[in-house]
């Protein structure tokens, strides 16, 4: 039986759901090349922290897919499976930009000049989370006042 908290598909989730796919599958398409995991001149730890968070982003995307989208028999459940799968998806994200705040860190090698190109999927994915937890919160706060006012009825 579907649960009628979690069992279908909302918009707040899919919102949420986008930026978590894309911080698990974007790191392979962006750095499986020679500019990054296969550039000769990387030393092999620098290798070995591109593919520590490439492995994060995979790890971040499961985490969010599986707290979005597993089944709660209530809304005090859904909602800390929302908080929790929210905060999946956004940490890949802000943690990419707090990036830039270490000493020496760019967000490109030389010779590219530009200052955090990352910021054109960044930014609107973490919009995306932050959106779509909006809306999901606010459905489920809804469904929930909608199940309080039928069980108030008299019978």
């Amino acid at each position: 039986m579907t649960n009628r908290l979690t069992g279908r598909i909302s918009l707040g989730k899919v919102l949420i759901s986008v930026p978590a796919v894309i911080a698990g599958v974007g790191p392979y398409i962006a750095d499986w090349n020679e500019t990054h995991i296969h550039n000769p001149n990387w030393p092999p730890h620098a290798k070995f922290h591109n593919a520590q968070t490439m492995s994060l982003g995979v790890g971040l995307a499961g985490a969010a897919l599986l707290q979005l989208w597993r089944p709660s028999d209530s809304t005090a459940g859904a909602k800390a499976a929302l908080d929790s799968g929210a905060v999946s998806a956004a940490l890949y994200w802000a943690t990419q930009i707090s990036a830039l705040a270490y000493p020496g860190s760019r967000a490109v090698d030389p010779p590219g000049k530009q200052f955090f190109p990352q910021a054109a999927i960044a930014l609107p994915s973490l919009t995306l989370v932050g959106l779509g937890y909006a809306l999901e919160r606010r459905r489920l706060r809804d469904q929930d006042g909608r199940k309080r006012a039928t069980s108030a009825r008299p019978t």
